[in-house]
């Protein structure tokens, strides 16, 4: 029997945390397409894996059994994976590098440049992906390292080191009743419609709607987007507001958006990010260290 490892990352997930909601949180996906992906592992080995409740999602007898052997089961097939991956990317000698939006802003060129004079017969193949995807691709394992904003969604999972700060400002239409202020206070931003990352991004979200400095307030929102220029779209024709990193002002101008300092919210962090099979690759860690380097210059 043939089984995609998906769904047992899926089963993994749920057995491990008890539940549908932090397990499709943890593998950002939606809570019926888990459901769904359960129930067909379920299908395919003709068992009952959970006992369903209110309470959560408690694991049979055949569930226990599978759960027991899952984790190295994938912990085999991820290690396969990436020896076939990293011979092939040794051949090719190309470093895939994911990123959201600007990447580490002005500071991308100067850390491609020091890698390629550290290792000038490798290439830097940068990747960008959507809002949904918080780890640009690491967990996927479609990159070998990332240039991510914090916090992220399951960093425990990863290795991060922390490069620099800068404010989170607020993007607003120009008609904006409050685009003349040179100002804002985040407390007058509380009742607005923000334009969000999707639900399963969780924490990122979270973060980007500055849930936690709502003195409890929930956000309110506009409109969902995924993409920057959905987001722009989005902001410009009114449906909605947005934090954004201070640099956003200087990657994402467009007419109709004007990006405004604020006060009263902390700032975001960038970070460079890769996995722990990354510890070992050579590639990986220079990579790194150019990152840090650039960021302290």
């Amino acid at each position: 029997m043939d089984v995609d490892t998906r769904l047992l990352r899926s089963f993994a997930a749920v057995a491990r945390e008890g539940g549908l909601t932090r397990a499709a949180e943890r593998l950002f996906i939606s809570q019926p397409a888990l459901t769904k992906q359960v129930k067909q592992l379920e299908r395919l080995l003709g068992v009952t894996l959970f006992t369903r409740s209110k309470a959560g999602m408690a694991l049979t007898e055949p569930g226990r059994a599978l759960a027991e052997r899952t984790p190295e089961l994938l912990e085999s097939w991820d290690a396969a994976v990436r020896a076939c991956e990293l011979a092939g990317r040794a051949a090719a000698r190309v470093l895939r590098v994911g990123f959201i939006a600007s990447a580490a802003n002005e500071a991308t060129p100067d850390i491609i440049a020091a890698f390629n004079r550290l290792r000038p017969d490798w290439r830097v193949d940068m990747r960008q992906t959507t809002w949904s995807e918080p780890t640009a691709g690491l967990d996927t394992g479609e990159v070998d390292v990332a240039l991510l904003r914090l916090p992220l969604p399951g960093r425990e999972r990863l290795r991060i080191a922390e490069l620099f700060t800068e404010p989170r400002w607020v993007a607003l239409a120009e008609g904006h009743p409050l685009a003349d202020r040179e100002e804002i206070a985040f407390a007058e931003l509380w009742d607005e419609p923000f334009v969000a990352a999707p639900v399963e991004t969780g924490p990122w979200r979270d973060y980007w709607l500055a849930t936690d400095e709502r003195d409890g307030r929930p956000p309110r929102i506009g409109a969902v987007t995924e993409q920057s220029d959905d987001w722009l779209s989005a902001i410009a024709n009114g449906y909605g507001i947005a934090l954004a990193p201070e640099s956003s002002r200087r990657f994402y101008s467009r007419p109709g958006v004007v990006y405004r300092p604020v006060s009263g919210v902390s700032p975001s962090t960038v970070g460079v990010a890769w996995t722990r099979a990354g510890d070992d690759d050579p590639v990986v860690r220079d990579f790194v260290r150019c990152c840090v380097e650039c960021a302290r210059r």
